[in-house]
């Protein structure tokens, strides 16, 4: 029994001495921590990922200190002039690993030489889907005005394409996000100019006849993962190989004919 105190004893010091030093040494050790500022970058506006952060789109402010991730960017200048892996919105700490110091792929280094990039002109604000396109979606491209008829056209060899990007007469590509609608001609700056698309050298062809014949416009089908994405490409894939073998039928069947 009187073992028993003891170890209750014991115990209970133990916990008051424990709890002393959690008040007199961890408590105020951690509220130090937290009450000491530090400086880091904040982002002032939104920022679609890809874009290029600039100056006005950052700013240094100094918050407490305590449980800030070590890859937080602590000066404007180690943020403006890299590109966002991520969109950020106000307000938003900017850490190392959400930058790049490159431009973000097109996909242009995955070529092979099965497809090709090929850029079109998007002469109204309406043509492109009112700047609403992004990297990655697959669009159907309709032809408005063409020839002398002046025709408009759904050409199935153009029914799913894969947009590689929309690009803006700045040279600025919309890789998806929030854009800032401050201003009354910020439309205006999203507007795309051209459009690049990943198609075949067959598909090539025709795009640069109806770009130059006619009026594109494009027309949302699809956004999202990459894998149904393909879905819609393997389907156009389909119907180029079954027109280029009708095609080549036909020639044949024209000689044999001829014979």
């Amino acid at each position: 029994m009187k073992k028993l105190f003891r170890n209750r004893t014991f115990l209970a010091a133990a916990a008051i001495v424990l709890a002393l030093l959690i008040c007199f040494v961890a408590a105020p050790s951690m509220n130090a921590a937290a009450g000491k500022k530090v400086t880091i970058v904040r982002v002032t506006k939104d920022i679609p990922k890809g874009t290029q952060l600039t100056k006005d789109m950052v700013q240094e402010v100094q918050v407490g200190g305590y449980n800030l991730p070590d890859s937080v960017i602590k000066t404007d200048s180690g943020a403006v002039g890299k590109y966002a892996d991520a969109a950020f919105q106000p307000g938003d700490y900017i850490l190392s690993t959400k930058l790049s110091d490159k431009a973000p792929d097109t996909g242009l280094s995955s070529l092979d030489g099965s497809r090709q990039a090929v850029s079109v002109t998007i002469k109204d604000f309406a043509d492109g889907l009112s700047g609403k396109l992004e990297t990655g979606d697959i669009i159907s491209l309709y032809v408005a005005g063409y020839g002398d008829m002046k025709t408009t056209l759904n050409p199935p060899e153009l029914q799913y394409v894969k947009l590689l990007a929309a690009t803006t007469d700045k040279g600025v590509d919309n890789t998806g996000g929030k854009k800032d609608k401050k201003s009354d001609d910020s439309s205006d700056d999203d507007m795309p100019a051209a459009l690049t698309v990943l198609v075949s050298p067959a598909q090539a062809v025709k795009l640069v006849d109806y770009e130059h014949n006619g009026t594109l416009h494009a027309a949302l089908v699809y956004r999202g993962p990459e894998k149904n994405a393909e879905k819609f490409l393997k389907l156009e894939d389909q119907y180029l190989a079954q027109a280029q073998a009708a095609e080549a039928g036909g020639a044949s069947g024209g000689t044999g004919n001829g014979k």
